[in-house]
C-alpha cells in the first residue's frame, strides 16, 4: 500500500492494482483494440470501389496509429487515467505523487505499450510488472506512473469523543506534536480493536499508550484503560487541531478584507 501526505500532513492510503487486475485490464483493452481493428478491416474489404494497394497500405497504417497511439493518449487523458479495460476492473493510472496524470504521461505509456504489449504479444510488460512492487510496466516506469485501485471500499470517518471522567484532564493537557505515523496507528487501532482478542487488545492498548504518553503533560490518573486514554487523545487532539485551523481561516480571511478595504487586492 503507497502512502502519500499531502501539504495537511493528512496521510492518503492508495491501493496498488495487483498483477492479475492490471493484466485483465490490459487484455480487455488489447481485445477491444482488436476487434475495433477488425471491424475496420472488414469495413475497408467492403467498399464498393477498387483503391490500389498504396492508399490501402496509407490507411491501415493510419488506422494502427490512431488504435494504438491516439486513441489511447486521448482516452487517459481525458478521463485522467481511464480505459475501457481499466473501467472494468475498478482501475486508474496516477503519478507516482498520487495526482491525476496529463498528457505527457498518457503519451510516453501508449508510445512504450505498442513495444510492450502490441510488438512483444505482451510479454515485455509482464515480465517487469510482474518483479515489480506496483506492478509497474516500462511505460509506467519511464512516465512516472502506476495504477491503483479506484473502487477500494470507502472507510467511515473514525468516530472518537472525550470520555466523561477525562474531560477535565483533556481541557488541562499538553498535547505536542505527534509524529503523523503514530496517530495513524492508534486510529487504526481505535477502528480494528473490538474485533481483536482482549489479550491482544490490552497488550497493543498499553504500547500505543506508552509511545503517546511522551507528548502528553500531565498524564491522566493512574489506571487510566488504554483504550479510553488513546480515544480521548485522539478527540481531544482533533478538536484542537479543527480550532486551529478555523482561528488561521479567520484570520486570513481578516487580512484579505484589510487589503481589499485598502485597495491592495484589485492592483
Amino acid at each position: 500500500m503507497s502512502a502519500i501526505i499531502t501539504g495537511e500532513a493528512v496521510v492518503l492510503e492508495l491501493r496498488p492494482a495487483s498483477f492479475a487486475a492490471r493484466s485483465l485490464a490490459t487484455a480487455i483493452d488489447v481485445l477491444a483494440t482488436l476487434l475495433v481493428g477488425l471491424g475496420l478491416l472488414l469495413l475497408l474489404g467492403a467498399l464498393p470501389f477498387v483503391v490500389d494497394m498504396a492508399a490501402v497500405r496509407a490507411i491501415m497504417l493510419v488506422a494502427v496509429v490512431t488504435l494504438l497511439v491516439i486513441v489511447p493518449i486521448t482516452v487517459e487523458t481525458l478521463s485522467r487515467g481511464k480505459s475501457l479495460g481499466k473501467l472494468v476492473m475498478g482501475l486508474r493510472i496516477v503519478r507516482d505523487d498520487g495526482g491525476s496524470i496529463r498528457f505527457r504521461h498518457a503519451l510516453i505509456r501508449a508510445l512504450l505499450a505498442v513495444l510492450e504489449i502490441y510488438m512483444t504479444f505482451g510479454s515485455l510488460a509482464c515480465m517487469v510488472s510482474l518483479f515489480n512492487e506496483k506492478s509497474k510496466r516500462l511505460g509506467d516506469m519511464l512516465a512516472g506512473t502506476y495504477a491503483i485501485r479506484d473502487r477500494a471500499p470507502k472507510t467511515v470517518p473514525l468516530q472518537v469523543a472525550v470520555a466523561p471522567q477525562l474531560a477535565q484532564w483533556a481541557a488541562l493537557a499538553d498535547i505536542g506534536r505527534m509524529p503523523d505515523t503514530l496517530a495513524r496507528r492508534i486510529s487504526m487501532y481505535l477502528r480494528q480493536g473490538p474485533a481483536m482478542a482482549a489479550a491482544s487488545r490490552h497488550s497493543l492498548g498499553v504500547e500505543l499508550a506508552n509511545e503517546a504518553s511522551r507528548y502528553v503533560a500531565p498524564l491522566p490518573a493512574a489506571g487510566t484503560d488504554p483504550a479510553v486514554f488513546l480515544s480521548s487523545l485522539i478527540a481531544e487532539r482533533r478538536e484542537r487541531e479543527f480550532k486551529r485551523m478555523n482561528v488561521a481561516a479567520q484570520r486570513a480571511a481578516s487580512v484579505r478584507g484589510q487589503l481589499e478595504r485598502h485597495g491592495v487586492g484589485g492592483q
